[in-house]
């Protein structure tokens, strides 16, 4: 049970802080943050939910800081996209063995990210359209279902776009808080979340306020480019853990 597993609050505020600072800096990457410390003091079927439930908290809490950014049109198809991959993603988890997919995509991001950070010009694609971006979030859908990664794809395709920090964050960062909350809401229908998480949501949720309001500060006095590196910097360190918790297994 929950009540057995209980980890210390003062390394779940810990995590929390870690992990909505980098959430403020970045857009993304809670869990990312969070798990460097809650990976070593709590179960994966704690530690889920409540990444799942921060990152939701952080994107909630960084809506007005992207505002300016956010353009209905531009984010919808990944919505729609992702929406029709979760379900996809979940039944997958019956074929495609999840451990092997994290490693697959984290082998990918390791190869791929540090290529386009030694790139003084990294490539930009332009064509697809909204089918093309409706894929990312189809993909991004289809990761969050087999294992909660629902960041990657999109994140590393508005990359490829090339579009402004402000844009960018205006599309993964609204995609990322519909994704979260359909996953939410499947761990409260299906009874993986029960009341027994309420004293560390508390926790989480006032832990993150303040060194997330100072990661969105420090974002706004970054560069475009500067920002484009800490998104490649993030998602290789990502591909890096999907490696390390994946191959041994």
């Amino acid at each position: 049970t929950l009540d057995a597993a209980t980890p210390p609050l003062l390394l779940v505020a810990l995590g929390a802080a870690v992990g909505g600072f980098v959430q403020g800096l970045s857009g993304f990457a809670f869990g990312l943050a969070a798990l460097a410390v809650w990976a070593w003091v709590m179960e994966p079927q704690v530690a889920g939910p409540l990444v799942v439930f921060g990152s939701l908290v952080g994107q909630v809490l960084a809506l007005p800081s992207i505002r300016r950014g956010v353009s209905v049109a531009r984010v919808w198809p990944f919505v729609a996209g992702g929406t029709l991959g979760i379900p996809l993603g979940v039944a997958a988890l019956r074929a495609i063995d999840p451990v092997g997919f994290k490693a697959a995509l984290g082998a990918f991001l390791v190869l791929w990210c540090p290529a386009m950070l030694m790139l003084r010009r990294p490539p930009r694609v332009t064509a697809g359209g909204r089918l093309a971006d409706a894929a990312a979030g189809f993909g991004g859908g289809i990761g969050g279902g087999l294992g909660g990664l629902t960041g990657p794809v999109p994140i590393l395709w508005v990359t490829l776009r090339g579009w402004p920090p402000d844009v960018a964050r205006g599309v993964f960062q609204p995609f990322n808080l519909v994704m979260h909350a359909l996953v939410m809401a499947a761990y409260l229908a299906s009874g993986t979340v029960t009341a027994a998480f309420l004293p560390l949501f508390a926790v989480v949720a006032p832990a993150m306020v303040l060194p997330g309001w100072l990661g969105t500060r420090l974002y706004r006095l970054i560069s475009p480019e500067a920002f484009r590196r800490v998104v490649l910097a993030l998602l290789t360190v990502s591909g890096v853990m999907m490696l390390a918790a994946s191959l041994p297994r």
